[in-house]
């Protein structure tokens, strides 16, 4: 059986809601209940839900961007409860490549810049950390963008800067947040072909979308109502 790269157990997250939000006394808003999941290493899954389902707090809390109130999460085998902040932040780095939907470019620094940053806290020289921004640069289809900084790229060329930038660390787990939110049809299909291409390299992804047309690009499509999963279907 392949090992999960991610798995999580009974999770539920729990906002605080403060006494004269027209509550009495301090109470909590369950966004997650009870959420038990397991994804294989090598899958491709989307997310799916209305506004206020509970995917983004679920990514998040996938993403090491947040914690879980009850439950446990292991990532990579390893249970991240048992580390503190700066170990998650190292293994976030290090296991987990993010997509956002807004891009989140440094406006002042260059394309090249932009990819290079992740491993800029990776001890790795910085010839080498060039290098392979060079690289997936080209593999995204920018080699001659490298030194366009954001204002001078399309949204769909700013996006493939973030892809780049999330795979330089080589990470385990791509986790994206409605990363064709901002994008034309003709250039989402474009990305999507990039999340394959990661994807057929082995790397497991974990894609939020509110388009049915991008849920049907995964392998497997869970949605999400009221902070429970609702529906876990497998393509095929």
């Amino acid at each position: 059986m392949t090992q999960a790269a991610i798995a999580l157990n009974d999770v539920t997250r729990t906002f605080t809601r403060q006494a004269g939000d027209g509550a009495d006394e301090d109470s909590g808003i369950r966004v997650l209940k009870s959420i038990t999941l397991d994804v294989p290493t090598g899958s491709f899954v989307a997310l799916q839900g209305t506004s206020g389902s509970g995917k983004s707090t679920l990514l998040h809390i996938i993403g090491l961007l947040d914690r879980a109130t009850s439950g446990t999460y292991h990532l990579l085998g390893q249970d991240v409860s048992t580390l503190d902040d700066d170990h998650q932040s190292d293994l976030r780095n290090l296991a987990l490549g993010f997509v956002f939907q807004s891009f989140y470019l440094i406006p002042y620094a260059t394309a090249l810049e932009n990819v290079i940053l992740p491993g800029l806290y990776s001890g790795r020289p910085r010839s080498e950390l060039v290098a392979r921004a060079e690289s997936l640069m080209e593999q995204v289809g920018l080699s001659d963008r490298m030194n366009f900084k954001p204002s001078r790229l399309s949204g769909g060329q700013q996006q493939r800067v973030a892809m780049a930038r999330a795979l330089l660390n080589e990470p385990k787990v791509i986790l994206a947040d409605e990363p064709t939110g901002q994008l034309d049809s003709t250039t989402s299909r474009e990305l999507i072909k990039l999340f394959h291409t990661v994807h057929e390299a082995g790397t497991t992804i974990v894609l939020v979308t509110h388009d049915e047309e991008v849920a049907r690009e995964a392998d497997r499509v869970i949605r999400l109502h009221d902070g429970r999963i609702v529906e876990d279907i497998t393509a095929g």
